[in-house]
């Protein structure tokens, strides 16, 4: 096996590779292959003898020279940064560095992928989840005097935070007299989501709004009562019909 792995050209192999790839030694760039030419749109002459900091932001310099330093011992854990190409536009990359000595000189290879696209999708899902969340702290009237605050789907702590800071502000911007929580749509709820989701009831009554907790499931109303919180003062009806009759009957 030995014998056949010395007769193989890695040159040609980096060479050819689909991922960018830099050798640097001593903060000066000696090779990149033709992916890397095309992905930081340069070409070999331009770039033979550059720092490889260069296409970092000023702000990451320190950091990845200190890496770099590492990079000589030992292979690094692919990070995450935003580099520059050539013609001055960004991308953003993820960077994996490991030692590759040539002969007695000390080098490292540096491997980069293009993570633009998968930025791109984690940008619109966090938009798009910000504006479920601003969906789901939507209070729907059902009179001037009464609305209903509907908890669908899963909610985790980020998501009970804000609506525990939306909603008393929504309260007081309509003019709500009367709210109703309705938790009949929600599942998966912790005992720390929970807590914050009822003390939405107890900022109401600060407030001097009425509020009904309505749809609570078994398994909810089993953790409120194991987490110890106390709602004896809280109203609760099994449906959002029946606390409308409650609130118009008083």
């Amino acid at each position: 096996m030995s014998e056949h792995l010395s007769k193989i050209n890695y040159c040609q192999i980096v060479e050819y590779s689909l991922d960018p790839v830099i050798i640097h030694t001593e903060l000066k760039i000696i090779y990149i292959n033709h992916a890397a030419e095309t992905f930081f749109r340069t070409t070999k002459e331009e770039v033979i003898g550059l720092s490889p900091l260069d296409i970092f932001q000023d702000f990451s310099k320190a950091a990845i020279e200190k890496r770099i330093q590492s990079a000589y011992e030992i292979p690094m854990p692919v990070i995450e940064e935003t580099v520059y190409r050539m013609d001055g536009t960004t991308v953003d990359i993820a960077l994996y560095c490991h030692p590759a000595p040539l002969g007695k000189q000390r080098a490292i290879q540096s491997i980069v992928w293009d993570i633009t696209a998968r930025k791109e999708n984690e940008k619109k899902q966090k938009q798009m989840l910000k504006q479920i969340n601003e969906l789901s702290a939507t209070l729907v009237p059902f009179s001037n005097e009464i609305s209903v605050l509907p908890l669908v789907g899963a909610i985790d702590e980020a998501r009970a935070s804000q609506l525990l800071d939306d909603i008393p502000i929504k309260v007081q911007k309509q003019r709500i007299q009367c709210l109703i929580i309705d938790f009949s749509g929600t599942f998966n709820l912790d005992s720390l989501v929970a807590d914050t989701l009822f003390k939405i009831v107890h900022v109401m009554s600060l407030l001097g709004v009425r509020s009904v907790i309505t749809g609570l499931r078994p398994e909810l109303a089993k953790l409120a009562v194991e987490q110890g919180f106390n709602l004896s003062s809280t109203h609760s009806m099994a449906t959002v019909k029946d606390a409308i009759g409650y609130f118009q009957g008083s």
